[in-house]
């Protein structure tokens, strides 16, 4: 990789160890800060009922915080190579605090779309804090703690869905977004006093920092096969997602709220992956086990076409659908963070926003196109689009293998 030369001095060493109750508290921000991207996953045909918004515009409520989230890893991320990192996280925390609590108090469409970009915007704050983890964590042991940050990442969005749906069953889908305003206050508040600090001066302008970032896409082909894998696997993981709760709503299956809860939290048991791929990363086996979590999105969509819909074998297959291809994602997001991780500290902040932007880029993609599909083709056509973008992924990782 070869990359602009600038001057970085942190007030943390890179030999320095990261506490087990740091890692956990980052590991809990994480968690709660990216659940407000997938909130309003589940809650899409009741947001736009209230709001008056038309089916085929619904997208936009999660399409909108992908694309504030995407927008955020271009522009902001790159920043923690710039800016003091806690005083940056702090920052997009609070605007994202803000969107929330807009979010659940607004009566109609257009304020609320736009407050849910400054949610999305806001939540790039995780991706401040993990590599502020991996700038902590030694190099035998990133993977490790890299992987058991994400686990905490990844139950956050997990968590997300059925925790809405649980909320919205009880109270309303507005008390989602005012409970979550209240957990990041009380986050802020945790942050500001708890994380040690880690000043970065780098001799760059934004300018030049944002005109390195097309340098590093151009001249690094491992972050641009890295985000190109889990683009493809996140479009799908989006698609799977935004779809399955209209399908499990429908005349099949019939179920309610607080059953489509039930299905989303049986996907938490792959949360149990991120920790796996990072001691699997740790050793060296990335390139197979990128393989077989391609192969393991497969086998997710071919199994829910086993068995009549509606019929409890097909709602079980369905289930362990979930949690396979929750599995499999958040396997394949903690190798190629391993990866990009590993090939320089300098240029941790933009190479981790241009992986994170390009990636999320697939998944807003998914959400949209999953909508449009469902809608027109059933549940035949979203596993079709699903399993055609595993294929691709998986020839263009086999093409790279036998390029080596």
């Amino acid at each position: 990789m070869n990359a602009p030369t600038e001057t970085t001095n942190t007030a943390v060493p890179q030999t320095s160890a990261i506490s087990g109750r740091l890692t956990l508290l980052l590991a809990c921000a994480c968690g709660l800060i990216a659940a407000n991207i997938y909130y309003a996953q589940p809650l899409v045909a009741l947001v736009s009922a209230s709001l008056q918004l038309s089916a085929s515009a619904a997208g936009l409520i999660v399409t909108l915080t992908q694309i504030g989230y995407g927008a955020g890893l271009l522009l902001v991320v790159p920043l923690a190579d710039m800016v003091e990192n806690r005083r940056l996280a702090i920052i997009m925390l609070t605007l994202g605090m803000f969107g929330l609590l807009i979010s659940g108090m607004v009566t109609t469409a257009l304020p609320f779309l736009a407050s849910a970009v400054l949610v999305g915007l806001g939540s790039v704050t995780v991706q401040i804090l993990v590599p502020y983890a991996a700038h902590l964590a030694p190099e035998a042991i990133r993977g490790r703690v890299v992987g058991n940050v994400m686990s905490g990442l990844m139950l956050g969005i997990m968590l997300a869905r059925p925790v809405a749906s649980i909320i919205t069953h009880i109270l309303s889908w507005r008390w989602v977004f005012h409970v979550s305003f209240l957990l990041m206050l009380a986050l802020t508040i945790l942050l500001r006093f708890t994380l040690p600090v880690r000043p970065v001066s780098a001799v760059i302008t934004y300018r030049q920092m944002l005109a390195s970032m097309v340098q590093l896409v151009r001249t690094t082909p491992v972050l641009r096969q890295r985000a190109l894998y889990h683009a493809a696997l996140f479009g799908v993981f989006s698609l799977f997602w935004t779809t399955t709760p209209l399908l499990l709503a429908g005349p099949d299956f019939r179920l309610t709220q607080q059953g489509i809860a039930l299905f989303a939290l049986a996907g938490v048991a792959g949360v149990i992956a991120a920790p796996l791929a990072g001691r699997i990363a740790d050793r060296g086996w990335i390139r197979s086990a990128t393989a077989a979590t391609m192969l393991l999105v497969l086998a997710a969509f071919g199994m829910t076409h086993v068995g009549q819909q509606g019929s409890t074998l097909s709602l079980t297959l369905f289930v362990i659908a979930g949690i396979t291809l929750d599995f499999a994602v958040a396997a394949n997001l903690v190798l190629g963070q391993r990866v990009i991780f590993a090939l320089s500290a300098e240029f941790r902040g933009r190479l981790n926003g241009l992986y994170m932007a390009i990636f999320f880029t697939g998944g807003a993609i998914g959400s949209a196109v999953g909508t449009w599909v469902y809608v027109d083709h059933g549940w035949n056509g979203v596993s079709v689009v699903g399993g055609l973008v595993c294929v691709l992924a998986l020839a263009y990782l086999l093409g790279e293998c036998i390029r080596r």
